[in-house]
């Protein structure tokens, strides 16, 4: 059952995509907007296209005629979709989802006001006046992010009126796409925060894997661990959440659903926020890359895009990541140059990957450093050995 596969975005996450589907036989094209993305690097073959241009996209799948179309990144003509999916074409995974997904207004209201889901008070500007005004409804300090936009990119904190016209501008030249128009919403001051990997797959069997708690800077994951603690009430509470959305949005493949969780304190119960959702594998989720699963949440998806049931999510041990980044300081464009492999390889119970990406801008991810121990291993102690693994990985130096 060799399908043709059409993946549109071609990072890190993309690239253990690939690896999942040929070790599964298939036949795998990446597509991204530049040349030698780290998927492009082990596929079948490749295409470099403004994903943006409707035309470029529509003629990349009249020429390549895939079985099935799986979007890793936001900056896409989503709304083309719709057209693939009525040609016979499946979307990964669901045109409805994907175009959903891709739009942190519509997934935000189908959320709040379709599914009565708990969220952060919440308002959208499309200049900075209306900003202002939204700032205003839901109180300082509050959040800004561009409706479209991946990994913490033009996201920011307002906390006085001097803050407003700064977030306004890091919001638009964060966003992708052409979209101008941001979400502000009230700042949730919660205890932790976590993803839900949620498989739904054809036979109708949703499950969910260990939940993963990460640490953000710049709105960016920094470590993830697995499984991060939580009171079986909000966990129970968060897997219905996230059954919930994605059931609305339907189709098959992995998701990371992430929510932010308040601790009962008192007299007053926790609290589960819904925050966002990814219709594809979770950066945060390359912690399962340190065989914390039976499957990699990357193996997940493979098997639901093929629809190849998966009878249980086990937990076999737990992880942690930590991610090396580009210095703030590097000189956009040059070629990477990573040393201290060798060292990073000397950490027991441990293990690293190299994305292979082929140029350097400031903080962009180049590698992760795993651990991995036995399920009475203290998450702590295993963030603490990834990030000496990361940390043993030179940029440039």
């Amino acid at each position: 059952m060799q399908k043709k596969i059409l993946l549109l975005g071609s990072g890190e996450l993309g690239k253990e995509v690939v690896i999942a589907l040929q070790r599964l036989g298939q036949h795998v094209v990446a597509v991204d907007s530049y040349a030698d993305a780290p998927a492009m690097q082990v596929a079948d073959g490749f295409e470099v296209i403004d994903m943006l241009d409707g035309a470029a996209l529509d003629a990349v799948v009249a020429r390549h005629e895939p079985d099935i179309i799986v979007p890793e990144v936001e900056s896409i003509r989503t709304e083309r979709f719709y057209a693939y999916e009525a040609q016979g074409i499946q979307v990964v995974p669901s045109a409805r989802a994907a175009n959903f997904t891709m739009n942190r207004r519509a997934i935000r209201d189908l959320a709040a006001q379709e599914l009565g889901l708990k969220t952060a008070p919440y308002r959208y500007a499309t200049s900075h006046e209306s900003l202002v005004a939204g700032v205003e409804a839901v109180g300082m300090p509050c959040v800004v992010k561009p409706l479209m936009s991946s990994s913490g990119k033009g996201q920011s904190v307002i906390r006085t009126e001097a803050d407003i016209r700064p977030a306004w501008e890091a919001a638009l030249e964060g966003s992708r796409g052409d979209l101008a128009e941001v979400i502000v919403e009230a700042f949730i001051h919660f205890d932790y925060e976590i993803t839900l990997l949620t498989l739904t797959q054809a036979n109708g069997n949703t499950l969910f894997c260990p939940p993963i708690g990460h640490r953000q800077e710049r709105g960016d994951y920094q470590e993830s661990w697995q499984p991060a603690a939580m009171e079986p009430a909000q966990l129970r509470e968060s897997q219905e959440m996230a059954k919930a959305v994605t059931a609305s949005l339907g189709g098959n493949g992995i998701w990371g659903v992430e929510f932010f969780i308040q601790n009962a304190s008192g007299d007053q119960p926790g609290t589960v926020y819904f925050s966002e959702l990814s219709p594809r594998p979770h950066d945060t989720g390359m912690v399962t890359l340190a065989h914390t699963q039976n499957f990699s949440e990357f193996e997940l998806h493979a098997r639901a895009v093929l629809g190849l049931p998966v009878a249980e999510i086990l937990h076999l041990q737990n992880g942690a990541s930590a991610v090396v980044l580009a210095p703030a300081d590097c000189p956009s464009g040059a070629a990477p140059r990573l040393s201290g492999l060798s060292e990073a390889a000397t950490f027991p119970d441990s293990d690293f990957r190299v994305f292979g990406k082929p140029t350097l801008r400031p903080y962009r991810r180049l590698a992760v450093g795993l651990a991995h121990g036995s399920t009475d291993t203290p998450p702590a102690s295993l963030v603490e050995r990834a990030q000496a693994v990361a940390q043993a990985i030179k940029v440039n130096d």
